[in-house]
């Protein structure tokens, strides 16, 4: 089967992860990286989770899911020890239109978490479609090893002069051809930067 690759903006929508224990842990950083409000039900947690719930970032509510703990939920993560509950919130999400990912469980997931390189606002995503997540791995870290550190500052150094370009020239052949070149160079913050030359030499 196939996947459709977006990358998806879950900022302030509510998210719900089932589970509390050591594998609901792990996909706790990429939720709440990407800003979700992030509600987790489990019987039992971890004191991370407890942890969290106390500094505001989730809200943790302690006891068995039930069908109506999807309601208004944007996406959800089946992340329990409990193949017949994670197959209860898969079942009923798929119901409801929800978004859902099984974890560990390829056939009962819409989507999959992939191994993510990221360098400030660059993502580069991996998947296998389930079928490796040891290969997605190792090209992660194979790729995180061959990218400069310092491409976070310099991507939003080059987005901030892509906005220049964008208001004061029209759109056109032109403008694609030279943001494609912004791209390639060395951009820094002076007025003698190559790159802003570039950009306003055009105008001239």
């Amino acid at each position: 089967m196939s996947l459709f690759p977006i990358f998806v903006k879950l900022a302030g929508r509510q998210c719900l992860l089932v589970g509390a224990g050591e594998v609901a842990l792990q996909k706790i950083p990429s939720l709440l990286g990407a800003e979700a409000r992030l509600r987790v039900i489990a019987p039992q947690a971890r004191a991370e989770f407890s942890e969290l719930a106390r500094a505001g970032r989730i809200e943790l509510i302690e006891r068995e899911f039930t069908e109506a703990d999807l309601d208004e939920v944007f996406l959800v993560v089946a992340a329990t020890d409990r193949p017949d509950v994670n197959a209860a919130v898969y079942s009923e999400a798929v119901r409801r239109n929800i978004l859902c990912n099984s974890v560990d469980d390829p056939p009962h997931c819409d989507f999959y978490f992939g191994s993510i390189v990221t360098r400030g606002d660059l993502q580069i995503a991996i998947s296998t479609n389930g079928e490796s997540p040891a290969l997605a791995q190792r090209l992660r870290q194979e790729i995180d090893e061959q990218l400069p550190q310092d491409l976070g500052p310099w991507l939003q150094s080059v987005g901030e002069l892509r906005r220049e370009v964008l208001a004061a020239y029209p759109s056109g052949e032109e403008r694609k051809m030279l943001l494609h070149k912004l791209a390639q160079r060395e951009l820094c913050e002076s007025q003698d930067c190559p790159s802003r030359k570039l950009a306003w030499e055009k105008r001239a």
